[in-house]
């Protein structure tokens, strides 16, 4: 965990990378509750018979439940002090390179790409990639935008 006492110590610090976090094991009652909760219930996710004869081997977690993971990444690589909140702004850019079998391990890395002021704060860009344990391709790469609204003087 990186700590900055403000937003213009994190504006110094672009162009470092931060991380690994801690490895993180993908179950499939994430990936079921997952299901639930998108309505996304396609057999390669949920249908744990059926998956192990599909292209995979087995069941698989959905990319978007793989991209959610990146607020819990990013909470356990940096935090900024000195702020009134921050907000998760949206992203510009997301691919998913290779599938997440259920049981794989997943850790993410993230480097600051650019924090820059706007009238409602300063926006960061932090690019994310979440790694597969023993996998060369990545599982998703994403960059990140999130708005830190300084602390009122």
């Amino acid at each position: 965990m990186r700590t900055f006492a403000n937003v213009q110590e994190l504006k110094a610090a672009v162009g470092e990378t931060f991380g690994p976090t801690e490895w993180r094991t993908i179950t499939q009652e994430q990936v079921n509750t997952f299901a639930d909760a998108t309505d996304d219930h396609q057999w390669i996710h949920v249908d744990v018979e059926r998956a192990k004869e599909g292209p995979f081997g087995g069941t698989i977690a959905h990319g978007y439940l793989t991209l959610s993971l990146l607020p819990s990444f990013m909470f356990s690589m940096v935090k900024v002090e000195g702020i009134q909140m921050g907000v998760n702004f949206g992203l510009n850019k997301v691919r998913f390179p290779r599938h997440v079998p259920v049981g794989a391990r997943v850790r993410a890395v993230g480097e600051l790409t650019d924090v820059k002021g706007t009238p409602a704060g300063y926006l960061a860009s932090l690019k994310m990639t979440i790694e597969i344990e023993g996998e060369k391709r990545p599982a998703c790469v994403a960059e990140t935008l999130s708005l830190y609204v300084p602390a009122e003087s």
